[in-house]
């Protein structure tokens, strides 16, 4: 999964300094009460669908990109389902990132899963009722898109 150009032009100026980006999620959920997960090649775990923005991309666009670059499937955006400053994180080179994640409930309209990039070594629909081990912020995000209540998740000054 190459870095994109232009963090890759960030880092030349500098360095390893943490960069603040903003990640894209996607919880895509089908009529069948599945969900679509992707078994990261960087980790080997299942993880929700999620990306980067490029410069100047709106959210919503940016995501169904991700998704469709990904998985093959074709996405509309439902709602947004929250907005989080994620914790800072270093990467093996040294790079230091923080994320401002924003999670968008989606609804797949054509298309097969399939591993259609380099990020991915597995993906597939997987039942609601019997999921992989997910990382505890995306079960969150999973329970969030699953609320009746439209209102997107955030922390405020009192949490």
């Amino acid at each position: 999964m190459p870095t994109p150009k232009f963090i890759l032009d960030l880092r030349d100026k500098i360095g390893h300094d943490l960069l603040w980006l903003t990640g894209i999620t996607g919880v895509v959920l089908n009529d069948a009460d599945e969900v679509l997960l992707v078994r990261r090649a960087d980790t080997g775990r299942w993880s929700l669908v999620a990306g980067i923005l490029e410069p100047g991309e709106q959210p919503a666009v940016g995501l169904v990109r991700e998704i469709e670059e990904e998985t093959a499937v074709r996405a509309v955006v439902e709602r947004l389902v929250s907005v989080e400053s994620l914790p800072p994180a270093s990467y093996p080179n040294g790079d230091q990132v923080q994320f401002l994640d924003l999670c968008f409930r989606c609804r797949p309209v054509a298309g097969e899963p399939r591993v259609n990039d380099d990020e991915s070594l597995d993906v597939r629909w997987w039942p609601l009722a019997d999921l992989p081990d997910l990382p505890d912020r995306e079960r969150v995000c999973l329970k969030n898109a699953l609320s009746p209540d439209p209102q997107p998740t955030y922390l405020t000054a009192e949490d």
